[in-house]
């Protein structure tokens, strides 16, 4: 690898139940479900060589400023997840919302 190329890592943030089975998949795990401690996580992680950032859709529905405050930028990439308690929407919403973005019409035709 050159010295111009920079590894990132992935994390996913989120009750013990539904994350806990992304360890064996390489992705750092952190354990929490409370939205201050998991806000300050984001900001840590950011700032640690995190590109990709998973969080269970209940603990991203608390914190959306979070997820609104990096939507602009460039990494890392907060991306919504279904729980074991069940799926929100709030991931294929923020989709929805990307491509509509990007071309202008929603395209997708996906109720949410």
């Amino acid at each position: 690898m050159s010295d111009n190329e920079k590894t990132y890592k992935a994390a996913v943030i989120g009750d013990q139940d539904s994350i806990l089975g992304f360890n064996a998949l390489g992705i750092d795990v952190f354990v929490q479900e409370r939205p201050d401690a998991a806000s300050r996580i984001i900001d840590e992680l950011a700032d640690g060589g995190y590109a990709v950032i998973f969080i269970t859709e209940p603990l991203a529905e608390q914190i959306r400023d979070k997820l609104a405050y990096y939507r602009d930028k460039k990494i890392p990439a907060l991306v919504p997840i279904p729980s074991v308690r069940g799926d929100t929407g709030m991931g294929m919403q923020q989709v929805k919302d990307s491509v509509q973005k990007a071309v202008g019409i929603d395209i997708l035709g996906i109720d949410t």
